[in-house]
């Protein structure tokens, strides 16, 4: 029955003379206003801007409530009908306990999803904000600012009886361990578990972040106490992780084939970015907070995130080429993107492939609430989502913030063609006020003519959206698009801290917690050149270099960034809480280039190039100018602040030292002439560099009196004699390879008796040689096993020290391995790789290797290692950690070099380089790679990652391209179309590739397919080999296009086509060469193209197998006489 007594008598007398007229209209159905019928998909359907209802349903079949309004309506006149709006649609579902809003606004629903919870409070927000300008607001500025304080603080209650959660998350950032994102709405208990649903949502974190530093910049008091302040600055150690932790995203299913799987996305990790932009070095009390509630966001970390999410869009993860949810992100409420030409292609990709008559999809194949979903099973079955293809519900949700998108974007054409794009779409409440749908669906009896004619089929509205059932999201975000639309509110009030601005005002943005940078980033970095000592300081002078010593930059500190981490583990921590703080990560390059005021100390930090790191690449100084040089590069391209970044360079006795020092030397005389590597800088003395660099305020150091302060160790000068003189000791070369070559044989020692071989390491002068008797005795007798010399660990950490000073790298390796040694930043350099859209496989060429295609912890990093490669052989252990630290560097800065390379095989492209010195060797023996220095070894991955040059053999250049796994343009997505014809699939070295499921689970430009295609390439042994299949699938994919009447009949065997072009190959060579003999060489030097190319020959045996087959009849086929 309709509740009378909420509507006037006027009104009433209206939906009566209304219901009449329908009545007479319809008499087969005078007791109902409902009028979809679905009988079959010929039926003309109404409008939808006609409000569809059910006898008993607070929806009002036609517009005439909503009576035109006076053109001079006042501004009062104008909120109160917001106001109503608000109050009717939105916050009447409020929870008087928690303050949170209901998913569903059925009496039974109990769950309140932080994301939609977070858009209500932003509306009721919104229309606080419009009602500020006038006076007299009759106390609604108030209630409304209030609605959205206690939704926001209920979400903080939910949050902080998870504190243990969040604790557990910043150790180890899992599924199982995060907080969760639904919460009972009465009480704000946990619902569901980690089995039950996919709680790990950084965006929804990451959104609650932004929503309160908007919040608190207008003016609203939501943190009070210091127990919140350290909370909040805990989920931001959680959101600065968001670059490389996997999680469910917005749609709360992970990957595209809803089976339970995580990904990285796009969009978690741009609104992450955006919220750590926005909070950092916010004031949590607004205008009355003090030092200790402010917030701290680690900068290095933050520019992850934002490389990462540069890397990773317009794709919105690896299974979603394109999603709506990067709407959020990319524009309302996160305005993540720097790059408008990157927002511009993103928004491009949304808008063409998602965009449909009734909303946007979400995102292709996507099952959700279509009418062949299952709605009793969590998860999909295997090629599923093909079922949905070209069904998905249409979401008019996102047509609101394209709209809201126009406004703050200026874009009037924008406003004004989704507005005509929403309105047909919209219902009525009985008050008059527009009711937005969730999505729009295609029933089951039209989804058959719909699958044929895509667009034909009208759709029908969720429950979700009329009937009395609110989406609570789309209507809180419709409220916000009309109060600007109607100019009751401008995009700054509704972004008080400056998310979006506009391009004439990003060079004149002085803010700083801006996601804008400069437009010309041409930064010049000073830089303050520091002394080991002062005898140093006298010997550079003489060479004229000017440096200072730590005692002459008194009362200035000079740290390293340890000290500074050991500073920042004090922040955030909170007993009660049980939080313990910043969790132990490194400060970077960007960090350490601040000045921080600690205790009353001013305090500067020297890079972490220049720690004195126990893994031997430290000890190559070739590699140390190397990274200062690309430190200098770094901070160049990625410094965003204002004032200037302060380099310390710390030069050392020990780089000056035999042939160190002309290098070091020439390094020095760069930074004098105001040019290193193309990077502008400036030298001085540092305490005149420090009046125009950023100041840091570690103020949370100021502890309670009856608490210890931390002890923190400065760098301190070497305290030498007076007079002494540095001594420059004679030029070492590199060690011959005699000198690194053991005397002894390791198979011939391996059984030997323990006392046989301990007399011998006490005979032994050759350090290769003690190493291996070493690294038996460790496996035999383990590291605590004493020699004449002490541990057997000991000695063998003595000989890593030798042999590192006498420039021994093979030793050096050897040893580094045994003793299990783990480079620093090894899990970034993967995860650089990783978020590049690339896997990374580490293991030795021929063998087993292990896939990483998800961010991993240094441990299990250095467990991988050294159990697929110590087996073989111990140097490739240290080796393999080597190149992915070159290649996560080389692949941030030069991704070029990477492209066509999907599969990073750092096994594979050690193969490549030991080639690559073959070739350089000629006729000569080669240089053995083990034996190089780590700066040369990265010159030579350089070398081999160059496109080929083309002086070189085909063979050569098949060795090589086929080592890296460089595939050419658009490979993949022939591959996709070779299967299209090939109903039994492809198999290639004992895979198969099946065109089913695959076809059914997947799309043709998604990331999964070409690593699926990777996959089935991975059994080849031989690189020459596996860039032949390359180019036999190039061959098949054109054979196909230009002969569209034939196909494969059976499964195509790719070695078998090979082998044929193999024999017809050597038959061809014969008759010309009658002493020919036969070699596969002949054929993988052969070029491609041209008479006798190969593809000539691999073409031949593709047209004999699929003439071997049916030909399709066709309709147009010239050849057919009757």
């Amino acid at each position: 029955p309709l509740t009378l007594h909420a509507f006037n008598f006027k009104t009433i007398a209206l939906i009566f003379t209304n219901w009449l007229r329908i009545a007479i209209v319809h008499p087969e159905k005078p007791d109902s206003f409902h009028h979809l019928e679905m009988a079959s998909s010929g039926d003309v359907l109404p409008k939808p801007s006609r409000t569809l209802s059910r006898a008993g349903s607070v929806y009002e079949p036609l517009k005439i409530i909503d009576l035109p309004r006076a053109d001079h309506e006042n501004l009062w006149d104008k909120l109160d009908r917001y106001y109503r709006a608000v109050k009717s649609t939105v916050l009447s579902y409020q929870s008087p306990t928690t303050g949170l809003f209901p998913i569903k606004i059925h009496s039974d629903c109990h769950e309140a999803k932080v994301r939609d919870s977070l858009y209500c409070a932003a509306s009721a927000w919104a229309l606080a904000l419009a009602y500020r300008r006038i006076d007299d607001d009759k106390g609604r500025t108030h209630e409304l600012e209030h609605c959205a304080i206690k939704c926001m603080r209920g979400i903080l209650y939910c949050y902080m009886r998870q504190a243990d959660k969040v604790e557990q998350f910043k150790q180890d950032p899992s599924p199982s361990k995060c907080l969760h994102s639904v919460f009972n709405v009465n009480t704000g208990d946990e619902i569901c578990g980690y089995n039950a649903y996919g709680h790990l949502q950084i965006d929804a974190v990451s959104l609650f972040l932004l929503y309160l530093v908007e919040m608190i910049s207008s003016g609203l008091q939501i943190i009070y106490n210091t127990d919140e302040v350290s909370f909040i600055q805990n989920l931001v150690f959680c959101v600065e992780r968001a670059y490389r932790v996997p999680d469910f995203g917005m749609w709360e299913r992970g990957s595209k084939y809803n089976n339970g799987s995580t990904e990285l996305h796009s969009s978690s990790v741009g609104l992450a970015k955006a919220a750590l932009e926005a909070i950092n070095g916010f004031n949590l009390f607004g205008n009355q907070g003090c030092s200790w509630s402010v917030i701290f966001v680690d900068f290095d970390a933050h520019n992850r995130n934002r490389q990462t999410l540069c890397s990773l869009l317009p794709r919105e993860s690896r299974s979603h080429n394109t999603d709506a949810a990067l709407l959020p992100c990319i524009s309302y409420p996160a305005f993540a993107v720097d790059d408008d030409a990157l927002f511009s292609q993103t928004l491009d990709k949304i808008v063409r492939k998602l965009k449909g008559k009734y909303g946007f999809k979400r995102y292709l194949r996507d099952g959700y609430r279509t009418s062949l979903e299952d709605p009793k099973r969590r998860y999909y079955k295997p090629a599923e989502i093909k079922l949905f293809d070209g069904i998905e519900c249409e979401f008019p949700l996102f047509s609101i913030f394209m709209i809201i998108d126009g406004v703050f974007r200026g874009n009037s054409e924008q406003v004004k063609e989704y507005q005509e794009h929403l309105t047909p779409l919209l219902f009525q409440s009985f008050e008059g006020h527009a009711v937005i749908p969730k999505y729009y669906y295609v029933p089951a009896d039209f989804i058959e003519a719909e699958k044929k004619n895509p667009g034909s089929q009208k759709r029908f509205p969720s429950n979700c959206g009329r009937d009395g059932k609110m989406f609570l999201w789309g209507q809180a975000l419709y409220i916000i698009a009309k109060l600007l639309v109607d100019g009751l509110i401008s995009p700054k009030d509704i972004d008080p801290v400056h998310r979006y601005i506009p391009p004439e005002d990003q060079r004149n943005v002085s803010m700083r917690y801006s996601n804008q940078g400069p437009l010309e980033n041409d930064v010049v970095v000073h830089v303050a050149l520091i002394a080991e000592s002062q005898r140093l300081q006298v010997f550079l002078n003489t060479y004229g270099i000017q440096t200072q010593t730590p005692q002459q930059v008194e009362p200035i500190q000079i740290w390293p960034q340890q000290e500074l981490v050991k500073a920042y583990l004090h922040l955030g921590i909170n007993d009660k809480l049980g939080l313990s703080g910043r969790p132990n990560r490194p400060i970077g390059c960007l960090g350490t280039s601040k000045i921080y005021r600690i205790l009353g100390k001013t305090v500067v930090c020297y890079p972490i190039v220049f720690d004195l790191s126990d893994f031997y690449m430290s000890q190559d100084v070739m590699l140390l100018i190397d990274d200062i040089k690309n430190a200098l590069q770094f901070i160049k391209q990625y410094w965003k602040m204002h004032g200037r970044p302060l380099f310390l360079v710390l030069i050392r006795e020990d780089n000056i030292r035999g042939s160190r020092f002309n290098p070091v030397l020439d390094m020095l005389a760069s930074f004098k002439k105001g040019t290193v590597g193309g990077v502008k800088v400036h030298v001085d003395r540092l305490q005149t560099l420090i009046s125009g660099a950023i100041v840091e305020q570690l103020d949370f150091l100021r502890l309670n009196e009856n608490e210890e302060l931390p002890e923190f160790k400065s760098f301190e000068e070497l305290e030498l004699p007076k007079h002494s003189k540095v001594k420059r000791q004679s030029s070492t070369p590199n060690a011959s390879e005699l000198e690194q070559q053991p005397e002894i044989n390791v198979n011939e020692w391996r059984h030997a008796p323990t006392h046989e071989i301990l007399q011998k390491l006490k005979d032994c002068d050759c350090l290769a040689s003690q190493a291996i008797l070493l690294g038996i005795l460790l496996k035999r007798e383990g590291p605590h096993f004493l020699t004449r010399d002490g541990t057997v660990s000991d000695h063998l950490e003595r000989i890593y020290r030798r042999a590192g000073s006498k420039k021994l790298w093979s030793v050096v390796r050897y040893a580094a391995s045994l003793l299990g040694k783990l480079v620093d930043s090894l899990a970034p350099s993967i995860t650089n790789v990783l978020v590049q859209g690339k896997q990374v496989t580490l293991g030795v060429f021929g063998h087993g290797e292990e896939v990483i295609s998800n961010p991993l912890s240094p441990g299990v990093i250095k467990d991988i290692i050294y159990k697929k490669c110590s087996s073989h052989d111990e140097r490739e252990a240290v080796l393999q950690q080597e190149l992915v630290i070159h290649i996560g560097w080389i692949i941030s800065n030069n991704p070029e070099l990477f492209s066509g390379m999907l599969k990073t095989r750092i096994g594979w492209i050690l193969h490549a380089m030991k080639h690559e010195l073959k070739i350089h060797a000629g006729d000569m023996p080669s240089r053995d790679l083990y034996q190089m220095s780590p700066s040369e070894v990265k010159q030579l991955l350089l070398d081999v990652l160059q496109p080929q040059q083309q002086g070189r053999s085909w063979l050569n250049r098949r060795q090589i391209d086929g080592a890296l796994n460089r595939t050419p343009t658009g490979f993949y997505d022939r591959v996709w179309q070779i299967l299209e014809r090939t109903p039994n699939g492809l198999m290639v070295a004992g895979k198969h590739l099946p065109q089913q499921p695959t076809l059914s689970d997947m799309t043709m430009y998604e990331m999964n397919f070409s690593l699926l295609v990777e996959d089935t390439l991975q059994n080849i042994v031989q690189p020459e080999y596996r860039q032949i299949i390359v180019e036999l699938l190039m061959v098949v994919s054109i054979v196909l296009e230009r002969n569209p009447e034939l196909e494969f009949q059976d499964k195509v065997d790719l070695d078998k086509l090979v082998k044929q072009a193999f024999t017809d190959f050597h038959k061809d060579r014969h008759l010309m060469d009658s002493t020919y003999k036969q070699d596969d060489v002949f054929f993988y030097n052969t070029p491609p193209l041209g008479k006798r190319g190969t593809c000539s020959y691999l073409t031949k045996a593709v047209m004999n197998e699929l003439l071997e087959g049916d030909v399709k009849p066709s309709t147009d086929d010239p050849c057919t006489v009757s």
